[in-house]
């Protein structure tokens, strides 16, 4: 049985819908794809505000995040070609380069920076049973890994405290969010965690025994990064998400947007209540020591973690050229004067 013609004004309203979601749908398919991994975290804000609110796709990207449980597993399928770009700490970088990473890979990765993020917002966080340093002797600290990451500001941070290195523990406990879970069930006396993470556990009534960027000064924490063999072919992709993310960390900063902002916060950390949302937003918003407003590289931040890599890596490394691990030239096309 054919169906009754629909009526005139229902049809011209078909026909309007159909006509308006026709560019749209053009517009998504001609997105150009980048497979990205990053840890899972608070961090992460000015990527979910570039993809809610349509930042990346106004410069040509369709971001695909994927969560990563460690860093091993992060490194190890960037260079393999599983994923094209890694929200990830700079010495991973540079520790997998210098054949230093924490699992083995066949040849020479090509890694590079192409953008900074962040001073790493790290903080030592220990059981509420921990009320020093001195505390700390002969218990369990945790890392991603032993000898990547941030496992080196870790260690640097003890050592400041007056410990011999013999007399902490280090163990393997994956990434920031497995290590935060495994702090709240007591497993180990603390571990390195990003914001908002330190939040939640103050919330719980764990202490903060060190903020690395009031210890360290100048450090360079998390960095845009891929492989030189997929940017070479890749340009467009890299410009767009570097320029997606600036307008998306403007937008974060905006006093006028910092409701929604939270909200959008709220949405992608469970659990977060608004208390701990707050505290985040004083963190990782703040004027001086927040988030990079133009996720720029600090090449003396740099400097820090290949004094550290120096210090704790392999006996006889001697790190000093930040150059190295980096391409400015993206950065610089998309991010101008």
């Amino acid at each position: 049985m054919t169906p009754p013609p629909l009526p005139r004004r229902a049809a011209l309203h078909l026909g309007l819908g159909a006509a308006l979601a026709a560019p749209a749908v053009a517009r998504a398919q001609s997105l150009r794809p980048i497979e990205l991994i990053t840890f899972p975290g608070g961090f992460n804000w000015p990527i979910w505000a570039g993809m809610e609110k349509g930042f990346f796709a106004r410069h040509g990207v369709e971001v695909r995040l994927s969560p990563t449980p460690n860093s091993t597993f992060q490194l190890t399928n960037l260079i393999g070609g599983r994923f094209d770009m890694a929200v990830t700490a700079i010495d991973n970088v540079i520790a997998y380069m210098e054949g230093q990473g924490e699992a083995s890979v066949a040849g020479t990765p090509d890694l590079v920076v192409v953008m900074g993020g962040d001073n790493g917002f790290l903080k030592l966080v220990t059981v509420p049973e921990v009320a020093s340093f001195a505390d700390l002797r002969g218990k369990e600290l945790s890392v991603d890994a032993l000898t990547t990451g941030y496992a080196f500001v870790l260690r640097r941070l003890v050592e400041l405290g007056g410990l011999r290195p013999e007399e902490i523990n280090y163990v393997r406990a994956g990434g920031v969010l497995q290590r935060f879970e495994a702090l709240l069930e007591k497993r180990h006396a603390g571990t390195l965690l990003i914001s908002p993470f330190e939040a939640l556990a103050e919330a719980r009534g764990f202490r903060t025994l060190a903020d690395a960027a009031t210890t360290l000064g100048r450090y360079q924490g998390l960095v845009g990064t891929t492989r030189r063999s997929w940017a070479e072919g890749h340009r467009a992709e890299i410009i767009g998400y570097i320029r997606g993310t600036v307008d998306a960390l403007s937008w974060l900063y905006d006093p006028a947007n910092r409701a929604e902002a939270l909200a959008l916060l709220r949405r992608n950390v469970p659990n977060m209540g608004e208390a701990v949302a707050e505290a985040s937003y004083r963190v990782l918003l703040h004027p001086t020591s927040g988030f990079d407003r133009r996720a720029a590289i600090d090449v003396e931040g740099i400097r820090t973690v290949l004094a550290l890599r120096s210090q704790f890596g392999p006996a006889g490394t001697s790190l000093t050229d930040p150059m190295k691990y980096l391409d400015l030239g993206y950065y610089r096309e998309a991010v101008p004067g």
